[in-house]
């Protein structure tokens, strides 16, 4: 997290902003490449790890990656002008569903030796993070861990092995080749794109002892993901989509108002004309936090405990506090704390997102807990499999197996994944 010393990107300084007609027009045709009528953020939102999820984890697939400490976007493929310099487009859409133009991105399509063809009408799941590395280098990344439109193709009931692996092919392993036949025009991309490290759900122990202390060096890790294999992909609040984090790192977003008290007029005061009694803003406020019920409603919660070296360090970031998204943890008294001003944000925590954090703080399921429910989990696993493995040789008709990817070039539906207009793009420095 920031305290480490790990910046977050600033989505300002790598994309330009959409105005609010081509917003408009941009989420429409997200919105349509997702088949849905919402303009609203397309993406997943996961739940609180708490001690039920521990079953959960027994009764179905899951995948586990670590938590990134970045800034979460989906990234849209859009069709420019193919007569223009940008037949292909670049937007991430962040969680406040601003869309942001990025220059200097190219993905070619797979098997174009010219790496001139590009994707367009594509959406990937990610997150945007600056990574540094014990020689001081910075290189700012966007890791992907979904697809959920390819080429025009939604992917959105397919598993998510399948979505990985079909990004993971058309996508990345051009991508890559790309880079590695010219090197040099890694200086021209804005960032580069990498898929996220995935292991199964059982393999928790080595997260803690070899990932996450190996990426905790270069971008900060606050916890771990655990996404479902076999469900499809849900806009908003997906119960298949468990966040744990170490029991003292859950947090909740509010908004925060400030009370500040009032004095009585002193001597000076009354001098000066003053009689009533006045607010001192240089005193501790009280600070107030508030939870969302609905879109303009909020419900007090509680107050945020402050100490007075907290305050003044909070009012030298010279930054407007009242009215603000702070993140709080709950200290071992069972007091709001601190963390850090969500500037990301828009608004505080949903009343039922809090609900659920609550419900982890209080079930406390700790790292050792996590290693020690792997070997029922990968049990568990095992015998899936297994059955499933006869449930295939007993012959179920001989047709195609369930969850087989479709033949090549063909969509979910069997419809023809498009392979782009295949538009030229000229290289720099040839």
């Amino acid at each position: 997290s920031e305290g480490m010393g790990v910046s977050v990107p600033d989505l300002d300084a790598i994309g330009i902003k959409a105005e609010p007609s081509l917003a408009h027009q941009f989420k429409q045709e997200v919105a349509h490449l997702l088949g849905r009528n919402s303009l609203g953020f397309p993406g997943a939102q996961p739940v609180s790890f708490a001690a039920r999820h521990l079953q959960e984890l027994q009764r179905e697939d899951y995948y586990v990656c670590e938590k990134t400490d970045g800034i979460r976007c989906l990234m849209y493929f859009a069709r420019g002008d193919p007569e223009s310099d940008t037949p292909e487009i670049h937007y991430l859409i962040d969680r406040k569903n601003d869309y942001r133009y990025v220059p200097g991105l190219h993905f070619p399509l797979p098997d174009d030796e010219s790496f001139q063809s590009y994707h367009v009408d594509t959406i990937v799941d990610g997150e945007l993070v600056n990574d540094v590395y014990d020689d001081g280098r910075e290189e700012m990344k966007f890791y992907v861990f979904d697809c959920l439109v390819l080429d025009g193709t939604s992917l959105m009931h397919r598993t998510l092995d399948k979505r990985l692996a079909y990004f993971k092919e058309k996508v990345l392993k051009p991508y890559n080749a790309m880079y590695k036949k010219y090197p040099s025009e890694k200086q021209h991309r804005a960032f580069a794109v990498e898929d996220k490290s995935t292991q199964l759900s059982y393999a928790t122990e080595m997260m803690f002892r070899e990932i996450i202390p190996s990426v905790k060096r270069i971008h900060g890790n606050d916890g771990l993901i655990f996404t479902c294999r076999s469900t499809p992909y849900k806009i908003g609040t997906d119960e298949h989509i468990l966040k744990w984090k170490p029991p003292q790192e859950n947090t909740v977003d509010f908004r925060m108002r400030l009370d500040f008290p009032f004095v009585s007029p002193d001597e000076d005061d009354e001098a000066d004309g003053v009689t009533e009694p006045y607010r001192d803003y240089d005193a501790l406020p009280t600070c107030h936090l508030f939870v969302t019920v609905t879109k303009n409603e909020y419900r007090h919660y509680g107050t945020m405990y402050v100490t007075d070296a907290e305050w003044e360090e909070l009012k030298s970031m010279q930054k407007p506090l009242d009215d603000t998204i702070v993140e709080c943890y709950m200290d071992d008294q069972n007091r709001w704390r601190y963390m850090r001003l969500r500037e990301d944000k828009d608004d505080g925590n949903h009343i039922s997102t809090v609900e659920s954090v609550m419900e982890s703080i209080q079930d406390h399921v700790g790292e050792a807990d996590l290693i020690r429910a792997a070997p029922a989990i990968k049990t568990a696993w095992k015998r899936r499999q297994a059955e499933e493995e006869k449930r295939r040789r007993g012959g179920s008709g001989g047709g195609a197996v369930n969850g087989a990817p479709p033949g090549p070039g063909t969509g979910a539906n069997g419809v023809g994944i498009g392979v782009g207009s295949g538009a030229k793009r000229k290289f720099e420095g040839e």
